[in-house]
């Protein structure tokens, strides 16, 4: 950037929770035992490091306790030092000792209807019988375990097994192409990869080895492939390289010794994109990881134990690693994990699934909430979503209008609303409201307790009411220890921009109440006219008006203005496209955020270009404005959307 962002728009609606919700909320206890009687004292006293995590450390069950709370040399962090742990002892082995071990842990869902309530014991088996299949092939501490599968039961149970026995789990996206999945297996140096024969998604069973096949055909260090019976397709197996998942774990012993971790052995390895083409290898450890995701998930969620926690992502992505798996495992709560599409076979399969299995706290993704809003109330309206009592949103900027329609159509003005932001690298929420916070729609409100983030501009000042970059000031627990085999773009990349703080690569700006908003990626800024403009909030604009479902803007080169605003506009389904409602959408927009705001060229299209997690790629539509080439889509959910980017009207 070279000046701060315009911030253009303007949100002043406040939603308070109710007395009953922060009455009742896991936080206002932790605060009335410490004597704290207000959100601004909670975030004070946090201030304190040492003591905050020290309290949230203390919630687990540690092998051997820690020394000092945390070791400082930037931009280098240990935490918990000399503390013995493993984060699968807690995620399973402590519920053995408790009732809690014949409590539903997951309520498993497959795309075809078939559903399986899978017990902490029942899991607790499972995941040791798996570990000593891993050990019967030669799988030890250290070793790397690569894992392509959907989201199926044997996802969880293959990652609680790696990190049982000190091995090291990389989690690859089941929608990733083989390319990418041998990317990541060359650079982990993977001993055992685990994939499926293939798994449902939209009625369509998807063959999975034949894409692990093409990745490993070369790869040296992949001695064995462990698949999943999973759909039933004829595969071919090779021979003694491939097991069926199966037949591995016949005669396996159900118990197997947890390996005694010091706090900072490395946990996984997630591979992110990366800015020049070759994925980040983000790696997190045992200790600190599990107190923060623990801490988050329990005082942000509010999680209880007669809770049902349905984080709808997928546990390829960091979403997954720590709120499907390991955190709610930890708080003991029942999970709810489903295979297939959000929307099928019909737009009602997430409020069916909700009414169905009593879900009480639901996460999931703004892409995901715009598309329910596209396809209108009625579907919702068709089931009981009176088991709901707190809702989240996750993966990229939330508009205020979609929050509302959320708030209103789903929560039913009961649910509060957990916004927040985070990245692979912070392993948890950083930037989050708690139940007894204000709340305003858009905004991911201020950081955790403890933790410290601010909005800088070129000269690394600290401005509010304008846009800039976003940064945190102190390390936390579930930060990233560094780059795997790449320390030195640790170094470059997260705390060189700006000495002493962490680039987030994000921007946002802060309100007059210390509120963040977010407003995109750094390098998603719209440069008009010598305006910077975050391109959420004109998206937000665009998304506000009662005929759109979603809206992707990028910069188009202009000789003049250097660029205008281009907008690509998913209309709802009822909604026929005409030139007339394109004049009524600039004016719209500039009547919501400014004339400065208002795209130049709106384009009607059915589709825009997605990642598996849902984020809109603006990199491919930049593209294909520019009349460049697109480069790699194969990480994308949807490709067929770039060739119909060819089609809008």
């Amino acid at each position: 950037m070279t000046k701060e962002l315009d911030a253009l728009l303007k949100e002043k609606r406040i939603f308070n929770p109710s007395d009953d919700v922060v009455n009742n909320s896991n936080i206002k206890k932790w605060m009335d035992k410490r004597e704290i009687n207000t959100y601004e004292e909670l975030l004070e006293r946090a201030r304190d490091q040492n003591w905050f995590w020290g309290e949230m450390a203390k919630e687990l069950e540690w092998f051997r306790p820690w020394g000092d709370v945390l070791e400082w040399n930037l931009p280098h962090a240990k935490w918990f030092l000399g503390g013995k742990f493993n984060i699968v002892h807690n995620a399973l082995d402590r519920h053995m000792k408790t009732s809690r071990k014949n409590k539903v842990a997951y309520i498993w869902e497959g795309e075809c209807g078939e559903v399986k309530k899978i017990t902490y014991l029942s899991l607790f088996q499972e995941v040791n019988k798996f570990a000593n299949a891993l050990k019967s092939l030669g799988i030890k501490k250290g070793d790397k375990v690569s894992i392509y599968l959907p989201m199926i039961p044997e996802l969880p149970i293959a990652m609680l097994a790696c990190a049982k026995i000190g091995a090291i789990h990389s989690v690859v996206f089941s929608g990733f192409s083989a390319k990418a999945f041998r990317q990541r297996v060359d650079d982990a140096e993977a001993k055992v990869a685990v994939t499926v024969d293939g798994f449902y998604r939209r009625g369509k069973a998807i063959p999975l080895k034949e894409n692990a096949d093409e990745a490993l055909r070369g790869a040296s260090s992949v001695k064995h492939l462990i698949v999943v019976k999973r759909a039933g397709n004829d595969i071919e197996m090779k021979e003694g390289r491939d097991v069926y998942w199966h037949e591995l774990m016949e005669g396996q012993s159900a118990t197997c010794e947890t390996e005694i971790m010091d706090s900072e052995d490395m946990l996984f390895i997630l591979y992110t994109s990366g800015t020049t083409g070759k994925p980040k290898g983000v790696v997190h450890v045992h200790g600190g990881y599990a107190v923060g995701t623990h801490a988050t998930l329990r005082y942000v969620f509010d999680l209880k134990d007669d809770d049902v926690w349905w984080c709808a992502a997928d546990a390829g992505w960091v979403t997954g690693h720590s709120y499907i798996v390991y955190a709610p495992l930890m708080l003991g709560v029942t999970s709810v994990m489903y295979e297939g599409g959000p929307n099928y076979p019909k737009p009602d399969r997430v409020w069916d699934m909700i009414d169905r299995h009593g879900v009480t706290v639901f996460y999931t993704a703004p892409t995901v909430i715009r598309m329910f809003m596209k396809y209108g109330d009625e579907w919702p309206k068709k089931h009981n979503l009176s088991s709901l009592r707190l809702l989240g949103s996750v993966g990229e900027p939330i508009n205020p209008e979609a929050w509302i329609w959320y708030y209103k159509k789903i929560g039913k003005e009961r649910c509060p609303i957990m916004d927040t932001w985070w990245q692979t690298e912070t392993g948890g929420f950083i930037l989050t409201p708690l139940p007894i916070t204000p709340l305003k729609p858009g905004s991911v409100t201020r950081p955790f307790p403890s933790l410290e983030a601010d909005v800088l501009n070129d000269d690394g000042e600290s401005i509010t009411g304008s846009g800039g970059y976003l940064v945190l000031k102190k390390p936390w627990p579930s930060m990233l220890r560094t780059l795997y085999k790449e320390p030195e773009r640790y170094v470059k990349q997260y705390w060189s921009t700006f000495p002493g703080v962490y680039l987030t690569g994000d921007v946002a700006r802060k309100d007059e109440n210390g509120y963040f908003w977010l407003q995109g990626r750094s390098d998603d800024v719209l440069n008009v006219a010598g305006h910077r403009i975050g391109s959420a909030e004109v998206e937000s604009a665009l998304v506000s008006h009662p005929s759109v479902a979603e809206a992707a803007v990028v910069g188009k080169p202009d000789p003049i203005k250097g660029e205008v605003i281009q907008a690509l506009v998913i209309l709802k389904s009822d909604v026929k496209p005409s030139s007339e409602l394109k004049g009524e959408l600039r004016n719209h927009v500039g009547k919501e955020i400014g004339h400065i705001a208002k795209p130049s060229v709106i384009g009607f299209v059915k589709d825009l270009p997605k990642t598996r997690s849902g984020k809109i790629m603006r990199r491919v539509i930049k593209a294909k404005v520019k009349g460049e080439p697109v480069g790699d889509i194969s990480t994308l959910a949807n490709p067929e959307a770039v060739a119909g980017l060819d089609e809008m009207v």
